[in-house]
């Protein structure tokens, strides 16, 4: 039996993160307001779900008592036909190191009808280019690790979490023999890359086509707020290969939510804090566009930034922790942007002086 979902609006199935269990009428997938899309062999929805914050507690404040909402969070999202979901090995602080993997398994196995959601969940998680992992083997046995923590038999997508190049050229290689040798052993259906610019992602797909391994994805960050020549380039790469780009951080890490002002009180906690202070006070345009978009389509700020990395053909993971999130994002679906609103928001967003920092280990 697929996996369904409910014909109530996302934003009314729950009224607060206590709010008792309703029950939700549910009704075959073709009728979802949307359809799924290519990622290397597999069918996934047009926007998974990032779980970056399940388990990190110095940029995100997670805690245990957290993870009752989260297989909510989790629950709901399936329920309305989200099958993508993205990890990684890494994603945890401390001992909490994995424990994103390991709530995702868990939630997995412990959805009502869990069997048939095995069968369509796409779990993309990814190995930390750790310096301690120098051969291919060790980068298979991360691979190994990931599946015991997830306790799956195969991982969907099989990513490389972010590339050498810069500062360890010599373990660049074993680390793409990794991701052959993973593929070839059956223990991820497809294979992607995160954090590489278009000169490297270039080399890395013509590699692996020698060894008849198909690179499926590259996941990269890209919003309104990150669409710079590299970015624009790396999907430009993408489309001419046939490589579905993956959006991280869609939301601008939370500036684009239309939640946070230059002078507000509530500005985030810890290193957030200072990157919001830094880039909030030159994205008025933007963040105006955004609204009066939101405001003449009767969608939240949110939905109209993570409508705009779909439009753009890639795939959006936004990023959640609470249950107004979850609902909120899945509004995102089932409609587009018209292109005058895209002209809009991309120009806005070029009288928008300060642009989100790219990640460190992004290559060129």
């Amino acid at each position: 039996m697929a996996i369904s979902m409910s014909t109530t609006t996302p934003s009314a199935l729950f009224t607060s993160p206590i709010a008792s269990p309703i029950k939700i009428l549910k009704i075959p997938r073709v009728f979802w307001p949307w359809q799924k899309v290519k990622l290397g062999p597999m069918s996934v929805s047009p926007m998974g779900f990032g779980t970056w914050a399940w388990g990190n507690q110095l940029l995100w404040g997670y805690q245990e008592s957290m993870d009752t909402e989260l297989q909510q969070i989790f629950n709901l999202a399936v329920d309305n036909g989200i099958n993508l979901f993205d990890t990684a090995d890494s994603y945890g602080t401390g001992k909490l190191n994995g424990q994103s993997e390991k709530l995702l398994g868990r939630f997995i196995r412990e959805f009502e009808g869990q069997t048939q959601v095995g069968d369509n969940i796409v779990i993309a998680t990814k190995f930390a280019a750790y310096p301690w992992r120098l051969t291919p083997n060790q980068f298979v046995n991360a691979c190994k690790s990931s599946l015991d923590r997830l306790e799956v038999e195969q991982i969907g997508i099989g990513q490389l979490h972010w590339s050498t190049a810069n500062y360890a050229p010599f373990q660049e290689r074993a680390l793409w023999d990794g991701l052959v040798a993973m593929y070839d052993k059956g223990l991820v259906r497809a294979v992607g890359v995160s954090n590489y610019g278009p000169k490297q992602l270039l080399k890395i797909h013509d590699y692996l086509k020698e060894r008849g391994v198909p690179l499926s994805s590259a996941q990269v960050q890209f919003s309104l707020l990150s669409i710079g020549e590299d970015q624009m380039e790396i999907k430009s790469v993408c489309d001419s290969l046939g490589i579905r780009l993956i959006s991280y951080s869609p939301l601008g890490l939370g500036m684009l939510t239309g939640k946070y002002t230059p002078t507000s009180n509530n500005l985030p906690r810890g290193p957030r804090s200072l990157l919001f202070r830094q880039i909030l006070p030159g994205l008025e345009p933007l963040l105006i566009s955004l609204k009066e978009i939101s405001e003449k389509r009767g969608k939240s700020i949110p939905q109209v930034a993570i409508n705009w990395c779909i439009c753009k053909g890639t795939i959006p993971i936004p990023g959640v922790k609470s249950l107004k999130q979850a609902e909120d994002n899945l509004g995102a679906l089932g409609w587009k942007l018209r292109p005058t609103e895209l002209d809009q928001l991309e120009y806005a967003a070029t009288q928008s002086p300060r642009k989100m920092l790219q990640n460190v280990f992004q290559t060129r």
